[in-house]
């Protein structure tokens, strides 16, 4: 069976990896070098279900201070009016 993004219809897909931020209960986990399916046209990207169950768990184990992040970065917000 052929892929078809779901989001342009494209065919076309490539492996490649990514930044990946997880975002739970208004804190965030950026996660580099992430596997995934792009779509060549668009961009859009697909997650393997393990690869999702990872992240999730890492959030989990960095927020419950089992294990600490390699780094930490400083992020500014703003309110858009």
């Amino acid at each position: 069976m052929k892929k078809i993004c779901n989001f342009c219809g494209n065919k076309n897909f490539k492996e490649t990896r990514v930044q990946y931020i997880y975002k739970h209960d208004g804190k965030m986990l950026i996660v580099d070098d992430v596997p995934c399916e792009q779509c060549e046209f668009c961009g859009e990207q697909y997650f393997k279900g393990e690869v999702l169950k990872k992240i999730e768990n890492d959030y989990s184990e960095v927020y419950s201070a089992r294990r600490k992040a390699k780094s930490q970065v400083l992020v500014p917000m703003e309110q858009f009016v």
